[in-house]
C-alpha cells in the first residue's frame, strides 16, 4: 500500500507566540513554504495570561494565504489536507450564537489556584482525582478555568454555551463543527484518559447542576475528520469555495509534536524546548502517574502519551538575552564561555509559576550567587543548564512509571542551539538530536492530515508507517554524553529538586506580597 499522495497538505500551530502554517508535499512529506505570525499576550501580576482568539484567527487566515500565495490555481486545487494544532489548556468559552465571551485563559495562566484546591477538595482529595481521569488537578489545566469563570464573572458563566480548546476552536472556525479528539480533551482535568470520555465527577465538581456536559463537544477518534473546509471560509483563505478540503481531528501541540518528530511507537522521547518545556514519549497502554507530577495524556493517533511539561524554557533564555542585549549568537558566546555546571550557580527558572514540579507560587530564583558566580557567562548558561533540569524532573517521574527513553528526539525554538543540545545530552544521559523539520507541531498537524484523508478514502494505515517515511532526523545534529559532566549534572539536579521543595512556603508568602501591594488593575 502505497503512502504517496498527490495532494498538498496545511498543518496550522496556534502557539502561545504566534501561529506558525506549513505547506507539505503528499509525496515526500517535503515542506515547501512556512510563514508565521505573532499577536499580543495579556498578563498580570497574579499569574493571570490571556489571549484574544480573534488574534488567533488572523494569524490562521495571514499564514495560510501567505503559504499559497505563490501557487497556481492548478496547484491550489491540489490543497486536500488540514491539519490543527494548538497549544495546550487554554479555556474559550463560547455563547448560543457561537461567539467568543471573553478572552481565553491559557495554558500558563495560574491565577486558578484555589479553584484547583476547591476541586480536589470536592472530589476528595488528589488520589480520587487521579482515579477518575489519571491527572491530578492543576492550575495550567483547563477544569480550575471554568470554575475560575463560574466564581469570578458569573455574568459570563450564565452566557456559558460551549467550552472549546483553542485547536478546536480554530476547527470549528474553519469546519463550523464543534467537535473535540481524546489527545487535547485528555488535557482540561475533566476527561477520563484511560476509558477517553468525559469524567463526569470533575464536572459535577465543578458545577452540579448538570449544565457542563452539555457544553462539551462531542468526542470523534483521531483519525476521523472533524469536517470540511467551509465554502465561505475557504474564499476568505483564497481557494476555490467548491474545493474540498478535509480537516482532521488535529490535537494540542504536544500531541502533534510528537507525530512530528516521528514519537509514534515505544521507545522514542520527544523533548520540547520551547516558551514552555515539555518531555513525552509515545506508549500503546495508560501511563499513569500515582503521584500525578507528569501527565497521562492520550495522544492523537489512538494511543497514550505520558507527558511532563514546565512552564519556563526559553522564557528564561529570552530575558537573559534582554538583560545583557544580546542575540541567539550572543547568547551562544556567553554560555560557552563558562564551564558546565556554571561553577554551582543554580537556576529555578519559575518565572510564570510551575506546572512540574507543582510550585504555581514559585518565582526565578538564583542560588549560588557570590563574586565568583555573578557573570553574565555563568548566569546564562546557568539559565540554560536549571530549565534543563527541571525538564529532566519530569523525564525521572516518567522512568518510575517503566518509560525506557532509547533517544531524546528535540524540536522548538532552543533546540537551534549547539550548546543546549549538548546541554540535554549531558543532562538527561542520553543521545540528543534534531529533526529536519525544526518546528514539529505544524509538521505533525499536516501528516495526521495525510493520515486522516488516506484513511477517510479507505486505506487503512497506520500512522507510524507514514512517519517512518517521512520524519527525518537531522543526523549531524546529534550530539553523545559525556559521562562527567553527567555525573555533575545529577548532583546539581538533586540540589536544584531540594532547593524547590524547601522554598514552597516562602514561594507563597511572596505572592501574597505582590497580589496587596503591586497588583494594577487592568
Amino acid at each position: 500500500m502505497s503512502i504517496q499522495i498527490d495532494g498538498l497538505f496545511i498543518g496550522i500551530d496556534v502557539g502561545t507566540q504566534g501561529t506558525k502554517s506549513v505547506l507539505i508535499d503528499g509525496k515526500n512529506g517535503k515542506v515547501l513554504s512556512e510563514s508565521r505570525e505573532p499577536y499580543p499576550l495579556y498578563e498580570k501580576p497574579d499569574g493571570t495570561r490571556e489571549q484574544d482568539p480573534q488574534d488567533w484567527i488572523n494569524a490562521v487566515v495571514k499564514t495560510v494565504k501567505k503559504i499559497t500565495g505563490n501557487l497556481n490555481a492548478k496547484d491550489r486545487a491540489k490543497i486536500i489536507g488540514i491539519g490543527v494544532s494548538g497549544q495546550q489548556h487554554g479555556l474559550v468559552p463560547l455563547d448560543k450564537n457561537g461567539e467568543v465571551i471573553r478572552r481565553a485563559k491559557l495554558w500558563n495562566d495560574t491565577s486558578t489556584i484555589r479553584q484547583c484546591e476547591t476541586i480536589i477538595e470536592r472530589l476528595g482529595g488528589v488520589e480520587r482525582a487521579i482515579e477518575y481521569t489519571g491527572n491530578n488537578i492543576l492550575p495550567g489545566y483547563t477544569a480550575p478555568k471554568v470554575l475560575w469563570l463560574k466564581e469570578n464573572e458569573p455574568e459570563n458563566y450564565s452566557k456559558l454555551s460551549k467550552i472549546l480548546l483553542p485547536h478546536d476552536y480554530i476547527n470549528y472556525f474553519l469546519t463550523g463543527e464543534i467537535k473535540a479528539e481524546p489527545g487535547d480533551a485528555s488535557g482540561t482535568a475533566y476527561f477520563d484518559v484511560k476509558n477517553r470520555k468525559w469524567s463526569y465527577e470533575v464536572l459535577n465538581a465543578i458545577d452540579d447542576s448538570g449544565k457542563l456536559l452539555n457544553c462539551l463537544p462531542d468526542l470523534i477518534d483521531s483519525v476521523e475528520p472533524v469536517g470540511y473546509v467551509k465554502h465561505d471560509v475557504a474564499e476568505l483563505l483564497g481557494f476555490s469555495a467548491e474545493q474540498k478540503i478535509i480537516v482532521s481531528s488535529g490535537g494540542g501541540d504536544n500531541m502533534m509534536g510528537a507525530i512530528g518528530t516521528g514519537n509514534t511507537k515505544d521507545g522514542i522521547v520527544t523533548v520540547s524546548l520551547g516558551t514552555s518545556g515539555t518531555v513525552y514519549a509515545y506508549s500503546s497502554r495508560p501511563v499513569i502517574d500515582r503521584k500525578g507530577e507528569f501527565a497521562a495524556f492520550c495522544d492523537s493517533t489512538g494511543g497514550w502519551l505520558p507527558l511532563a511539561c514546565t512552564m519556563n524554557v526559553t522564557v528564561a533564555t529570552e530575558m537573559i538575552k534582554r538583560l545583557f542585549n544580546l542575540n541567539n549568537d550572543g547568547l551562544e558566546e556567553k554560555v560557552t564561555g563558562a564551564e558546565a555546571g556554571s561553577k554551582g550557580l543554580i537556576l529555578l527558572p519559575y518565572f510564570n509559576g510551575e506546572r512540574t514540579p507543582n510550585v504555581p507560587f514559585g518565582t526565578g530564583v538564583f542560588f549560588g550567587v557570590n563574586e565568583f558566580t555573578l557573570t553574565a557567562e555563568n548566569l546564562a548558561r546557568s539559565a540554560m543548564e536549571g530549565v534543563t533540569m527541571g525538564l529532566m524532573y519530569g523525564l525521572d517521574c516518567m522512568k518510575r512509571e517503566g518509560i525506557k527513553p532509547e533517544e531524546i528526539r528535540l524540536t522548538g525554538g532552543g533546540s537551534k542551539s549547539e550548546v543546549w543540545r549538548q546541554v540535554v545530552a549531558d543532562v538527561f544521559n542520553s543521545p540528543a538530536v534534531n529533526m529536519e523539520v525544526e518546528e514539529g507541531a505544524s509538521l505533525g498537524a499536516a501528516v495526521q492530515s495525510m493520515w486522516c484523508y488516506l484513511n477517510s478514502k479507505g486505506e487503512k494505515v497506520d500512522i507510524s508507517s507514514i512517519t517512518d517515511r517521512l520524519i527525518e532526523i537531522k543526523e549531524q545534529t546529534r550530539c553523545i554524553p559525556n559521562k562527567g559532566r553527567s555525573e555533575l549534572y545529577k548532583e546539581l539536579f538533586n540540589l536544584q529538586t531540594d532547593l524547590s521543595r524547601s522554598l514552597i512556603d516562602v514561594f507563597k508568602k511572596h505572592r501574597d506580597i505582590l497580589i496587596r501591594r503591586f497588583q494594577q488593575n487592568d
